[in-house]
């Protein structure tokens, strides 16, 4: 039988087992893909933890690459033997056979590896719709974007550079400062040590950014929003270290009228039409070679808890899969 990561009860890494599972025929509507590589993503950490609840007992994991092994009743645009890629829809991803709804599914082209499909669908889709849908970065912009030598962070570094954008990232060594600097990254900022926003200021004449990207969330926040020119966007996408507490509205337009969102990948990808749009743009730029996936990290999908460890103390860089 095949095997797959499931989890009980909410905890640390330890709550992760490694278990057979019995994979029945796809449903109307579904297919089964046999992975080849699995994303491993900060959201799973969430999943496992608590912080974001699901109903236990659950599957983890949201996005992999694979081969159709089969179609259910209605699916027409896949067929037994396309090379797919996906993210999102149940939980489960952390399995060698699964079934997936076929309209969360895209096509991997021949010229991406079954690891870089795996690698990029959550991050690299979330550096999508940051830099062009939900500010859309120009040439002569200057952004910041926090934890700039991780997945999204190296992607986005990348994207922005080939946009004419300069890109101010926080990392957290001298040695993730380095990475940054050589994925498009053109100032990079070690913390703690230094004052992120008196940093900004300084290398923007005291103007401040337009758009700050930050995943950290509660410890990064407030520094974040002193960061911003007036009329500037926070873009708040991620919780590393804890959700952000609650503040005054107000406190935005005291500091410059600010905007603030806090958007989810799958609000972007909801229709299908949008999904299709953001993969097509994502594989071209990364088949162009404009954007570079540095995948840094492989573990045996079976060890997925000394993956999760290894995320967590942020002893990771770039992209992390997990294979089957």
């Amino acid at each position: 039988m095949p095997h797959a990561i499931r989890f009980e009860r909410t905890g640390g890494p330890e709550v992760l087992q490694w278990v057979e599972v019995e994979v029945p025929p796809p449903a109307a509507g579904e297919v089964r893909i046999r992975h080849q590589a699995v994303g491993l993503n900060f959201i799973d950490t969430y999943h496992r933890s608590g912080l974001y609840p699901v109903p236990l007992p659950s599957g983890i994991g949201q996005e992999a690459a694979g081969v159709i092994e089969a179609v259910g009743d209605g699916v027409t645009e896949f067929v037994a033997g396309d090379r797919v890629a996906y993210v999102g829809g149940a939980l489960g991803a952390y399995s060698e056979i699964r079934n997936v709804v076929a309209s969360s599914l895209v096509k991997l082209p021949d010229a991406l590896s079954f690891e870089q499909g795996a690698a990029m669908m959550m991050q690299g889709l979330t550096a999508q719709y940051l830099l062009r849908r939900t500010y859309r970065v120009k040439a002569g912009d200057t952004i910041l974007i926090h934890a700039a030598a991780g997945g999204v962070g190296l992607i986005v570094c990348q994207w922005a550079k080939a946009l004419g954008a300069t890109v101010i990232g926080t990392v957290s060594s001298e040695a993730k400062a380095k990475l940054a600097q050589a994925n498009g990254c053109d100032h990079a900022i070690i913390t703690p040590g230094e004052s992120v926003s008196a940093r900004v200021r300084e290398i923007t004449g005291g103007e401040g950014v337009p758009v700050v990207y930050d995943s950290i969330g509660k410890d990064t926040f407030m520094d974040s929003l002193a960061c911003l020119r007036p009329l500037g966007m926070m873009v708040t996408f991620g919780n590393a270290s804890g959700a952000v507490p609650p503040f005054d509205p107000g406190l935005l337009a005291r500091m410059g009228s600010l905007f603030l969102t806090r958007p989810t990948l799958f609000h972007y990808i909801a229709r299908r039409e949008d999904l299709l749009a953001m993969a097509a743009e994502l594989f071209a730029v990364v088949a162009s070679g404009q954007v570079r996936l540095s995948i840094n990290q492989r573990f045996p999908l079976k060890e997925a808890a000394t993956a999760h460890r290894e995320l967590e103390a942020r002893r990771t860089t770039g992209s992390s899969v997990l294979l089957p």
